[in-house]
């Protein structure tokens, strides 16, 4: 008879294979499973004092010197934090980058890169940028010798004509926030490099779950951690990641001498949110692919937008460049402002309020509420209408979800 196997003596016995054959580095042997199992352990190693899983939060300003200028790798948590730099070795490895670097929240990270790049420069962005990214070009990059173009970066020729002979950024969402236009990633960034210019990719819509910009070109990968990879509306963070030594060590420098850092409390966080990352991206697609769904067939319903509907005019992109959907819809609402207002106020399940990415369902209007600091005229020129509704549609139960989504539109589509 066979003896019986356990699944550890497997796992050990592949291990002291492995030590056979080369010398085991458990931390690269870590860094090349899977999403999940990097997410729960990469960054994450039991306390080596006390043997705790999970590690302490490392509430310290200061650290102790063996001697003048001599001392553990943190002097002051400023510069560095054992908690923040746990997380920050995480996300680094879900984006498939070699540096990460956390801060206070997702427009600092905008405002260090910027900072970065000295008076004089020229930034191309995509022109339905986030509300608050557009505001922070327009009304204080503009102010500090920072020129901007906001184009259409779905037209490889649009992008061509924009650039000039100070451009250093090309800044893109793909998809954008809230019309869900997609942008080739990869094609962007061969335009830039070929015009000695670096792009930035704003991943926060799908997540390091389902895009990994970096692997698709792009030279930086930022998030507001606020959103899906916290997960639970308890966090305002930001963070940025690269594969390069250059730009890391410029980012690190500001980081400490701007100092928009977040606290050890918000990174440990954050970090918790990162471990079940991977299982509410797969429910918050699975709920909104079930919404843009019946939204589609609803006739109280003029558009869905939703990259996961082969409806959508760049569904092959999404498939090509992406490993999902994600959780965002936007529609638009059969009628006006009215209808949208009703439809807003009927919702039981959905609550009325910004941001996104959190485990509950939410529901606002961007003309009014996201992007209300866009001009008019660069609302319509966009697609932020009156009747265009954003869902972040969360991890509940799909047809509690479906049947608050049919009530609200049953009282505010008459």
């Amino acid at each position: 008879m066979a003896p019986n196997i356990t699944e550890s003596d497997t796992i050990n016995e592949s291990l002291e294979v492995d030590n056979n054959n080369h010398e085991f580095n458990g931390e690269d042997w870590l860094k090349q499973q899977g999403f999940g199992t990097r997410a729960i352990h990469i960054g994450q190693e039991p306390d080596p004092h006390t043997g705790a899983v999970i590690p302490s939060i490392s509430l310290s300003t200061t650290f102790k010197q063996t001697s003048i200028g001599v001392h553990k790798g943190y002097e002051y948590s400023r510069s560095g934090n054992p908690t923040r730099n746990a997380f920050e070795e995480t996300i680094a490895s879900l984006e498939k980058g070699k540096h990460a670097l956390a801060f206070s929240s997702g427009l600092a990270v905008t405002a260090t890169i910027v900072t970065a790049l000295g008076s004089g420069s020229h930034i191309v962005s995509v022109d339905d940028v986030y509300g608050g990214t557009n505001r922070y070009f327009r009304q204080v990059a503009s102010t500090q010798g920072i020129e901007l173009s906001f184009v259409d970066l779905a037209n490889p020729s649009d992008i061509e004509t924009a650039f000039k002979s100070n451009t250093k950024i090309v800044w893109i969402e793909t998809p954008t926030n809230p019309t869900l236009r997609l942008v080739d990633i990869r094609m962007v960034a061969r335009i830039a490099h070929t015009h000695n210019a670096i792009l930035v990719v704003d991943n926060t819509f799908m997540s390091p779950y389902f895009q990994n910009p970096l692997e698709l070109g792009a030279d930086i990968v930022v998030h507001s951690i606020t959103k899906y990879i916290n997960g639970h509306s308890d966090v305002v963070m930001g963070a940025a990641i690269t594969n390069s030594t250059e730009i890391y060590n410029k980012l690190k420098f500001l980081q400490n001498a701007l100092g928009a850092i977040p606290s050890p409390f918000d990174s440990w966080l954050a970090s918790r949110g990162l471990k079940t990352l991977h299982l509410r991206m797969k429910q918050h697609q699975k709920n909104a692919m079930e919404i843009a769904r019946f939204l589609e067939k609803s006739d109280k319903v003029e558009e869905v937008i939703y990259p996961g509907l082969e409806s959508h005019p760049q569904h092959k992109l999404a498939k090509k460049q992406a490993k999902g959907f994600g959780g965002m819809i936007s529609f638009k609402i059969k009628g006006g402002y009215e209808e949208a207002r009703l439809f807003l106020e009927s919702v039981k399940i959905f609550t009325l309020a910004e941001s996104l990415g959190g485990v509950e369902s939410l529901a606002e209007h961007p003309a009014r509420m996201t992007h209300a600091s866009l001009t008019a005229e660069h609302r319509r020129a966009v697609g932020v209408t009156d009747n265009l509704i954003r869902l972040s549609v969360g991890v509940e139960e799909t047809e509690d979800l479906l049947a608050d989504v049919a009530q609200a539109l049953e009282i505010a589509v008459r």
